[in-house]
């Protein structure tokens, strides 16, 4: 980091230095051309990329492979070193940009084998898929061939070039999806470290679907838990790695919109970054349109519309990772056991380079169920007894999920989209659809395991075969349906099978507030438009706070500050609205309330399981007294000690960081949406130039989600996650669709469209892609 900070500084000075004489303007030539006409080789026809004034293109062409070559070329001009970023991430390759601070992470991905697989996939795509891929990667490396100037600033403060893009280096995105929106095996660690230190009864409170045959298991378990590393393989686990719910959808039909068509919404929630995530594109050739988010890296429509339907995801939560502990051949420690006898470990070298360091090679071992976590640490040999391995449902290498994207751009009609969705593997969402005809529907596609026994919630014995994967859902089992007399469909990470559904799908569904609030709000407005639709998608109301309110503000607090306090929590609304003062009261009282409780009952392991915890919180406020108080000591008669306490170390703290003026409080300076730039955003001297932020609403669990980092001991208020994308489309007219992305469609710090689109983002101005006019249009030509 100092390295980097001496190399930032150098190149300010640099920028003083030759500011008049040309070394800004050779930093500003980073800047995409967009405008005129370039020569490319591995084109059939001419691609027109018209950009509008949001930086939006339109990318024309003869054919489908055009028009992947034109969405690669664009992404290139605009994500260039995202992408890098992005395949690097996915490939294990990060320590040689960022030195040894990156070799955790490599460890990961090169234990985990996600870019091999990747790669492998390829193979078992159809040829228009290929082809497709194959374009696109053509497309970046046009651009790689063509451009003139400087390299985004990113590439000149780490000193290195890019290298050609590669099929797997767009495959590996959705493996990196994959690990990020069902990395459920963080859960299954966090709850062996909790087993090993807290009883079976208080781990079944904690987790209110805690499985009524767990204590027997626990028994049987605790002692083989305590001979594995469990806290240092969370540590290691890259911050991605990890199910984080948010996102909603909702379909309406036409008996319930205004236009007399069905109005579809989407906000798929994940973390936030300068640049974002999401790119709009719109696509276009003789034959169809396709609109909406790309992800740079890959060329597919993710989330959108054509000319004849529109989908939104949301993520399912199931659990498609299990964890096994492997027991080692006390014999020979190159072998392990299984029901058949002892089997060698499969194993490969890694090297992994490191800037400014040695190589290091890695030895990555892998049972009949998956790659074996322990590897990752650096010892993994000093182990004694037991490993633990992964198996999930993506690491294969038939993964076809790409070429179920590709499908669903293309799809027509519910027949179409639903076939298309057999060859999705990973990871599960929640797909809602609406098309021009007036059908709606719902489907949770992907390959979801059967097992011999148990539910793969806690990581249980692999060398017995009792927990095996037997078999997947069948794909007509998955859930599924269309047209429903409600006329509306509404997911929101919540529970979507009822109890008697013959398949396990997870145990760890969001709690139910967010769908909720949408049935309430959908009801509160039967006939639905875009307008309707977007004020749903804008809506602020906590019913966390609703619930938990009542119970926390039955206290009869003994100083001035807090009855003042209490006083304003009766009388408020249950909005968190950045203008308020009582989100923040709110807020700071239950993240100390739940430190407070947790940290007395659990120690230690409640580092990484302290969070909101409406269930667990509103169980012991009306039922378990006994957890406000000491294990140790009688229990008290209720928990009105803990809440006056932690009112009061709360109000304390506000007033240190806010002033003594409740008055003057409001949650928007201190809810704050933080989009880091993931180079400049470690350099303090660049940090404050790049990083976006913008003072927002909402909470945990309001539709308009705004989530605080309540762990965050100096920033615990600061929002680092939520819908960096929303779109709403009424099939009346698919072309007007309304669509929004944070930051901005540049990657680039000198682009004004780096993070233009902030403030509209936060305030709900949605842009119109369909409909807005070209400023600047850039035509690329076959080679002559």
């Amino acid at each position: 980091m100092r390295r980097l900070v001496r190399i930032a500084a150098g190149l300010l000075l640099a920028l003083l230095v030759l500011g008049t004489g040309g070394g800004w303007l050779y930093l500003r030539s980073s800047l995409p051309q967009v405008d005129g006409e370039i020569e490319v080789a591995g084109l059939h026809g001419p691609v027109r990329i018209a950009r509008d004034a949001d930086g939006v293109p339109l990318i024309e062409a003869q054919d489908d492979t055009d028009t992947a070559f034109g969405l690669g070329f664009a992404h290139a001009q605009d994500r260039l070193f995202q992408m890098e970023l992005q395949r690097r991430y996915g490939a294990g390759r990060l320590a040689e940009i960022f030195g040894a601070q990156a070799l955790s992470t490599d460890r990961q991905m090169r234990v985990l084998g996600l870019y091999r697989s990747a790669a492998a996939a390829f193979a078992h795509l159809s040829q228009p898929v290929q082809q497709t891929v194959e374009a696109y990667s053509a497309g970046v490396n046009a651009f790689l061939a063509t451009r003139h100037g400087a390299l985004p600033l990113e590439f000149l403060l780490l000193r290195f070039s890019p290298e050609p893009w590669t099929p797997a280096d767009s495959l590996v995105w959705g493996k990196l999806m994959d690990l990020e929106l069902t990395g459920n095996y963080r859960g299954e660690l966090l709850r062996a470290r909790l087993a090993r230190i807290v009883s079976a009864d208080d781990l079944a409170f904690l987790y209110p679907g805690y499985p009524k045959d767990a204590p027997t298991t626990l028994a049987a378990l605790a002692p083989v838990y305590q001979q594995l590393p469990l806290r240092r393989l969370y540590a290691a686990l890259p911050d991605r790695v990890g199910l984080h719910f948010a996102s909603n959808n909702w379909v309406v039909d036409g008996a319930h919109s205004d236009s007399g068509k069905p109005v579809l919404a989407n906000d798929p929630h994940l973390r936030f970054g300068a640049p974002g995530f999401w790119y709009l594109a719109r696509l276009k050739t003789p034959d169809r349109e396709i609109a909406g988010a790309t992800a740079a890296g890959a060329p597919f429509v993710v989330i959108g519309h054509n000319d004849r339907i529109a989908w939104g995801f949301t993520t399912t939560g199931s659990d498609v990772e299990d964890l096994f502990v492997e027991k080692i051949d006390p014999a020979d420690p190159t072998r392990y056991l299984t029901p058949d006898g002892p089997a060698p470990f499969a194993t490969r070298r890694e090297t992994i380079a490191i800037k400014g360091a040695a190589p290091e090679t890695l030895t990555v071992r892998s049972t009949r169920h998956g790659p074996v976590l322990s590897d990752v640490l650096p010892d993994a040999a000093a182990e004694t007894g037991y490993v633990l391995a992964l198996q999930t449902s993506f690491l294969g290498d038939d993964d076809t999920s790409a070429a179920a994207l590709w499908q669903l751009d293309r799809a027509e009609n519910w027949t179409q989209f639903r076939d298309a969705l057999r060859d999705f593997t990973a990871p599960q969402q929640n797909m809602v659809y609406a098309d021009a005809a007036g059908t709606i529907g719902f489907i949770a596609p992907a390959r979801i395991p059967i097992r011999k026994n148990g539910d793969g919630w806690m990581p249980m014995p692999g060398w017995t075969g009792e927990y095996d994967w037997i078999d997947t859902v069948p794909f007509d089992a998955l859930p599924q349906a269309t047209n429903p007399k409600s006329g509306h469909f509404v997911s929101a990470n919540n529970k979507i099978v009822p109890d008697g559904y013959p398949y396990f799908l997870s145990r760890d569904w969001d709690i139910p507030n967010r769908a909720e609030r949408i049935e309430e709000r959908l009801a509160a407005t039967p006939k639905q438009s875009q307008e309707a639709s977007a004020s749903i998608q804008s809506d602020t109301l906590s019913i966390m706070a609703r619930r938990l309110v009542p119970l926390m503000t039955a206290i009869g607090p003994q100083s001035a500050e807090a009855k003042n306090a209490v006083a304003l929590l009766r009388r408020w609304d249950f909005r968190m609205d950045r203008d308020k003062s009582e989100p923040l009261i709110f807020t700071a009282w239950l993240r100390n309330l739940t430190a407070a409780v947790l940290f007395s009952r659990l120690g230690e392991a409640a580092e990484d399981y302290w969070d909101f915890r409406q269930q667990v919180i509103e169980a012991i406020l009306r039922e378990r007294p006994d957890w406000c108080g000491n294990p140790k000591d009688p229990p008290p008669a209720n928990c009105n000690a803990r809440l006056e306490a932690t009112l009061d170390s709360a109000l304390a703290e506000l007033r240190r960081n806010y002033g003594a003026d409740m008055n003057r409080w409001n949650w928007g300076r201190a809810h704050i949406a933080e989009f880091t730039n993931p180079v400049f955003g470690r350099i303090p001297i660049l940090r404050d130039w790049v990083e976006a932020e913008i003072p927002t609403p909402g909470a945990n669990d309001t539709i308009n989600r705004g989530p605080a980092t309540i762990r965050d001991k100096e920033h615990p208020f600061v929002q680092r996650f939520g819908a960096g994308l929303r779109t709403v489309t009424d099939l009346a007219s698919p072309r007007d669709s309304w669509m929004i992305v944070a930051t901005g469609q540049s990657g680039n710090p000198l682009s004004p469209h780096f993070a233009d689109l902030v403030e509209r983002w936060r305030d709900f101005r949605y842009l119109k892609p369909g409909r807005a006019e070209p400023v600047a249009t850039l035509t690329l030509v076959p080679s002559r």
